[in-house]
């Protein structure tokens, strides 16, 4: 009997703790904020246009040589082609750099610096941890998926003048639809990095080295993109997300078309889901030792 009344004596806590104020987000946020490869990204990311500028200066015409008609042949148009073909050129490779990094970097790191157990041991429950590192990775990736086009813009216009997104099909969009038309890209390139986020978050909880959750995350990534140009796969590559990353191009066409982005955000989503719910369930089991 004293066995049972002792189970259900109520555990003691520290006056004004509550799990859910553990941890916040705007600490957390701050924390990532400082660090030197959230800075360095973000210059990486700033410097980009500024890179394409040049190189289109010294090159010349951007779709000089090329014998199909495709959206870098209207990179110098006006600043919202400019802005559309910095997103062209690094949502192959470039933006899933910061994603897998802001996203692969968290609890890894935090093991790699043997100050995780003390974060547990403050108590901060771990899936509120969790939570935590996940909110701050997606909105550190997500403002490096926003900075590259907003930088795109304003160079682009500087160097190339306002005026309406000239499509590479022929005719124009203007400059309201074209706005909108960029934020639709921007928010579909960020749900296709969802898996990539989902990799990296999943394999940081399963590994103490920050560069084999954020490399192993890109590797996977790039072998996606890899297995998609094998066409024996067929209707296998549709499971792929890679084969949906560029379903965001249907925004820059005169008729907006939602098909295939529709099926891109299903595949994503899911696969993200399903790692995230692996993150979680592994973490809550795991011992924790660093």
């Amino acid at each position: 009997m004293s066995k049972l009344a002792d189970r259900a004596e109520p555990v003691e806590v520290a006056d004004g703790y509550r799990a859910g104020r553990t941890l916040p987000f705007r600490v957390e946020l701050v924390r990532q904020l400082k660090r030197r490869r959230t800075m360095v990204m973000g210059g990486v990311l700033f410097a980009l246009p500024l890179i394409l500028l040049i190189a289109f200066q010294v090159g010349g015409d951007p779709g000089g040589n090329n014998t199909r008609v495709n959206l870098m042949d209207t990179a110098t148009a006006s600043g919202a082609n400019f802005a559309a073909v910095n997103l062209f050129s690094g949502a192959g490779f470039l933006l899933v750099i910061p994603v897998a990094l802001f996203c692969g970097d968290t609890v890894a790191s935090e093991a790699s610096w043997s100050s995780l157990r003390y974060l547990l041991a403050a108590p901060v429950p771990r899936a509120r941890l969790l939570w935590s590192k996940l909110a701050v990775g997606l909105s550190l990736s997500l403002a490096a998926l926003v900075l590259l086009p907003i930088v795109a813009l304003v160079v682009g216009t500087a160097a190339y003048g306002w005026g309406p997104l000239q499509l590479p099909t022929g005719g124009t969009l203007p400059t309201g639809t074209a706005a909108q038309r960029l934020l639709i890209v921007v928010v579909y390139i960020m749900v296709s990095q969802l898996v990539t986020a989902a990799l990296a978050f999943w394999l940081s909880t399963r590994t103490d080295a920050p560069l084999g959750a954020v490399g192993g995350a890109v590797f996977l990534t790039i072998i996606g993109s890899v297995l998609d140009e094998v066409t024996a796969l067929g209707d296998w590559r549709h499971f792929l997300p890679a084969h949906w990353q560029y379903a965001w191009l249907d925004a820059v066409q005169p008729r907006l078309q939602w098909t295939d982005m529709i099926q891109g955000t299903s595949i994503s989503v899911t696969y993200a889901l399903v790692l995230f719910a692996l993150a979680f369930r592994g973490f809550a089991r795991k011992d924790v030792v660093s």
